[in-house]
């Protein structure tokens, strides 16, 4: 991701290695991780009743006998809910286990083996945190690895763990499959709403992908901390794999945060800030953050789909049927250089491209 090589993030200390300084009951969390919101919102467990992100089997999107059905699901998904549980979605087992096994792995090497990997001033690539912009803000309680995976010639080795000895293997087994992943969906969005497929997958297909494989150390007063400050992601698609069996994503639905319970195995996707601009607001980007368990650690990782790099983001004909423009014209650089260079802000950024009724 080009903008990944210009935008840095400024350093802050390693979190996993201050949790093991401060996890106990006598120990005090660092006044810039303290953020009361954690526990000052309602949540909604999610516990796959009718308060749950809705499911959507792609193995019945790609049978002609269920499509139509499915495709039902996954236009609501799109339209109401922005996040959705993809099972039957293709991807081998072993790719996953291989992905999973190597990011528990890497994290759990001491430090400095890690550190070699880190972030240079001016990049978001490698191993360290994301969004730091200044000397006084709030900070996550999570540490990151952002490598750009696609296209292949662009990646920067420099990056790219050599331990695990199968991690680069895994990475580009792991991403080439999800490519054909987030297409396919995309293919059935268009179709669920009655556009075009082309529209949209000339926008995406071929284009750079991204992933960010999180760490979330435990954190004994975990009520007091976040992960993941609230936000809505810029790029097209993001499809999410939780690696081990710890929940702690939270999404923001008419003004309340909901818990998702992960299913093993399963693909959380949510739309961003890209495909809801383009949809002309038929598909959501939905603000949501990660939470901290107070006694285990929990690991993610995110593979980005982008759009164009050079692309001007504005609603496609095809969605405005109604002669109604519901925002304005950005470029993706723009859009990206203003999140990656201002602190998470939820919705914020986005509302602000929305024209007025």
């Amino acid at each position: 991701m080009a903008e990944a090589r210009t935008i840095g993030s400024l350093p802050v200390p390693n979190v996993q290695e201050l949790a093991g300084t401060c996890n106990g009951p006598d120990e005090q969390i660092p006044e810039r991780y303290i953020r009361p919101e954690a526990s000052s919102e309602e949540v909604i467990i999610d516990d796959h009743g009718n308060m749950a992100i809705p499911i959507i089997d792609l193995e019945k999107l790609l049978s002609p006998r269920s499509s139509e059905e499915e495709c039902v699901k996954l236009r609501s998904a799109c339209q109401y809910w922005g996040f959705f549980q993809v099972i039957n979605h293709g991807v081998p087992d072993e790719v996953i286990a291989n992905l999973r096994n190597d990011l528990v792995e890497f994290f759990r090497q001491p430090l400095d083996a890690k550190k070699e990997y880190s972030q240079l001033p001016n990049s978001l690539e490698g191993y360290g945190q994301g969004f730091v912009v200044s000397d006084d803000q709030k900070l996550d309680w999570a540490d990151m690895l952002y490598l750009q995976v696609q296209p292949s010639d662009s990646r920067d080795l420099r990056f790219w763990p050599t331990y695990p000895a199968s991690f680069r293997h895994s990475i580009d087994a792991y991403s080439s499959e999800l490519e054909k992943t987030a297409l396919c969906l995309l293919q059935f969005m268009a179709k669920a709403v009655d556009v075009e497929p082309k529209s949209l997958l000339s926008i995406f297909e071929g284009q750079a992908r991204g992933m960010r494989m999180n760490y979330y150390p435990p954190c004994w007063q975990a009520d007091k901390v976040l992960g993941l400050s609230p936000h809505t992601d810029p790029a097209g698609l993001t499809l999410l794999l939780q690696v081990n069996d710890v929940q702690g994503l939270h999404i923001k639905r008419d003004g309340k945060w909901f818990s998702v319970n992960a299913l093993n195995g399963a693909l959380i996707v949510n739309i961003g800030d890209t495909l809801e601009i383009v949809s002309n607001g038929k598909f959501r980007s939905v603000e949501h953050r990660a939470v901290i368990h107070p006694s285990k650690e929990r690991i993610s990782a995110a593979l980005f789909q982008y759009p164009c790099q050079d692309l001007l983001i504005n609603p496609l004909p095809e969605f405005v049927k109604d002669g109604q423009v519901h925002y304005r014209t950005i470029s993706y650089q723009d859009l990206l250089t203003e999140y990656f260079t201002t602190e998470l802000d939820g919705r914020n950024r986005l509302d602000k491209l929305r024209l007025e009724p």
